[in-house]
């Protein structure tokens, strides 16, 4: 079975190390790791090279997702996952384990998404928290009118069902896109798969979380897509008082 890790970059020499050795630690050796790079110009791509990736794609794009659109077709594992510079395998032996789940099922051709947890760290690759939403022990594309419970990073997909990210959400096309693959998911029959353990070590600080604000409102609006108007006005309200509540 072979694992599809696709990296997007841009400027990221103070990170991008980190998160290359993490895939070439790995003890899993079918491991297919992309890098789709937005032409940038600094040392990023230096770096990358001492770690020969499968495929490497250095050129101006329209943004994150854009290039994330790329690195899907450029895929050609079983299953894909996105680890941005920055983020880590929470393990050397993480691919392993994830591979091993799936084959314990006795039906891997059943599974269309594998997902466990993610563990938040800071600029040094140091643990801060686990993260706050966790995954429920059965997903599905409903799941996330919680809120994004599983995080992107720890996030696997077989590769057929993948979709291309939609470029009208600059923030949050993610969390549409894990939606739209779990929704199809359901339409081929698969199942989700918890795997139970971490899977990621998330860097802190990141595009969406930068643009808070923003993105935001492009999940409401991702929702009421989805889910409905009344249903993402009533979630937002029990949002509201989930917050109060910890207060």
């Amino acid at each position: 079975m072979k694992i599809s890790i696709i990296t997007v970059t841009y400027n990221a020499e103070a990170t991008v190390e980190r998160t290359m050795e993490s895939v070439a630690q790995q003890s899993y050796a079918d491991i297919e790791h992309i890098v789709i790079d937005g032409a940038s110009k600094d040392r990023t791509m230096e770096m990358v090279r001492r770690y020969a990736p499968a495929i490497v794609v250095s050129e101006q794009d329209k943004g994150l997702y854009d290039a994330m659109n790329k690195g899907v077709r450029c895929a050609t594992g079983d299953f894909l996952c996105f680890l941005n510079a920055g983020d880590k395998l929470h393990g050397k032996d993480t691919i392993a384990r994830l591979v091993e789940a799936i084959e314990r099922t006795g039906a891997a051709d059943e599974v269309g998404i594998v997902y466990g947890d993610t563990d938040i760290v800071d600029d040094g690759g140091r643990f801060l928290r686990v993260r706050r939403l966790t995954p429920p022990e059965v997903l599905t594309w409903r799941s996330f009118r919680s809120g994004m419970l599983v995080c992107h990073q720890s996030f696997y997909i077989r590769r057929e069902m993948a979709q291309q990210y939609d470029l009208r959400y600059r923030f949050s096309a993610d969390f549409d896109w894990c939606v739209r693959c779990m929704k199809e998911g359901e339409r081929e029959g698969k199942r989700n798969l918890y795997v139970r353990e971490t899977l990621t070590d998330y860097l802190s600080e990141g595009m969406t979380t930068a643009n808070h604000r923003a993105s935001l409102m492009e999940r409401f609006c991702i929702m009421a897509k989805h889910y409905g108007l009344l249903m993402t006005i009533a979630c937002h309200i029990g949002f509201v008082f989930r917050a109060i509540g910890k207060k």
